[in-house]
């Protein structure tokens, strides 16, 4: 009787302990995770967003694209910010071709700085790009989006698998939509976050192929002769970077007027047109043509997911002190 009994403490405290692991949310994301490492942490990075934007509006469209980056390949855990440097056997995911275009990153390092100023070596690198992210959708009139915390900084960059795992925009929408899928983002939610595309350029380069040398059927007659006056071909000032923006009447708000524009075809990118026409992901731009808020809570619900797609936390990993090199101490 005895052994039995002591048996049964024995295994209800292995269970209480394992119950206490999880309640403390120990190697899991978390709600207010600096709530006592660093109790300012959010505020800071949400000021520091807001100051940006304010100096530099396309920031927040910046902060949208680091987070779709970084979480789509492998893991939210910020290999998208290292940097080549001699010595250090780093190939940059920014050297990427799908990286085209991308900017801002130093201002990443502005946030940082602030961040280490309150509390080094406390946050990490990967928490401040959904953050950031999450901040500047706020900025650009979309939905907030409560985002958890914890996630480390990967000590490798990803980049031979960035082409894998990062849709093209002349992509199928049969590969597009495999490739969030892999990230568990159903077809609702690939909708939404195309999305994003409300907002924003859209570099010539990646519109000659939709214009010339003859214009693609899809494309709206006076639209595309807008485009062909955004990107004449041949380039007559091939060194000066050209680009279209992807709505004219709302460039600066994430709305849902980017699938009104897909309906009446003008969806600048191949991959934006596609889901016009695709019978599978047709009715929810439709859907979200007449409907902002559902397009806004299906963005808020897509982004949330990709935020959390494969973090390192707990042990893995590491909180970097400079977001651009692993540690070296």
């Amino acid at each position: 009787m005895a052994t039995r009994s002591s048996h049964h403490c024995s295994s209800s405290f292995v269970l209480l302990l394992l119950l206490l692991q999880l309640l403390s949310g120990h190697g899991e994301l978390q709600s207010n995770y600096y709530a006592e490492s660093c109790p300012n942490a959010e505020e800071i990075i949400k000021q520091e967003v807001a100051k940006l934007y304010d100096e530099h509006g396309n920031t927040a469209i910046s902060w949208m694209r680091n987070l779709f980056h970084d979480c789509m390949v492998q893991s939210c855990d910020a290999s998208l910010l290292l940097e080549s440097k001699h010595g250090n056997g780093i190939v940059s995911e920014q050297a990427s071709s799908r990286s085209f275009g991308m900017r801002n990153f130093k201002y990443v390092t502005k946030i940082k700085d602030a961040l280490e100023n309150e509390c080094p070596t406390t946050v990490s690198c990967a928490d401040i790009i959904a953050l950031s992210a999450r901040d500047g959708v706020v900025l650009l009139g979309g939905p907030r989006i409560e985002m958890r915390s914890g996630r480390k900084d990967s000590r490798e960059s990803h980049a031979s698998e960035v082409e894998e795992f990062i849709p093209n925009h002349n992509d199928s929408m049969a590969l597009v939509l495999s490739r969030f899928e892999s990230v568990g983002i159903d077809v609702e939610g690939t909708v939404a976050l195309l999305g994003a595309h409300s907002v924003g350029r859209v570099h010539c380069v990646n519109l000659y192929d939709r214009l010339y040398p003859t214009v693609d059927p899809t494309l709206d007659p006076d639209y595309a002769e807008y485009l062909k006056g955004r990107c004449p071909m041949p380039d007559p000032k091939p060194e000066k970077v050209r680009y279209a923006r992807n709505d004219r009447e709302t460039p600066m708000v994430l709305d849902n007027m980017y699938y009104k524009h897909l309906l009446a075809h003008k969806g600048l990118l191949l991959v934006d047109q596609q889901l016009a026409s695709d019978p599978t992901t047709a009715p929810f731009v439709e859907k979200m043509a007449s409907d902002n808020g559902y397009f806004q809570d299906q963005f808020a619900r897509g982004l949330l997911t990709l935020s959390e797609n494969n973090p390192l936390t707990g042990d893995d990993g590491e909180i970097r002190k400079d977001c651009r090199y692993i540690n070296t101490d």
